[in-house]
């Protein structure tokens, strides 16, 4: 999957966004750790946009992250006016 993803990225350029959340070596826009729900809070109006457009989005890792996830998501919607 590691390689699928970026050769993906290449061959689609414009439907692929590949970044990454170090929480031990990056900082969110409050000076925390970085999270997922943190960087994908950064590219929210792309995201949004893709959504409303029928992309799926997908995250890998523990099940614990994702009420942050949903927390974050859920807030950017209501910002939005979205249910």
């Amino acid at each position: 999957l590691r390689r699928r993803i970026p050769e993906a990225k290449k061959k689609f350029p414009d439907n692929f966004r590949i970044d990454y959340a170090l929480s031990r070596e990056q900082e969110n826009k409050k000076g925390g750790k970085m999270y997922i729900q943190d960087k994908v809070e950064e590219y929210a109006d792309e995201v949004f946009e893709k959504l409303s457009n029928g992309a799926h989005i997908y995250f890998c890792g523990l099940k614990g992250m994702m009420p942050g996830i949903q927390d974050m998501l859920k807030g950017v919607a209501e910002s939005k006016g979205l249910d």
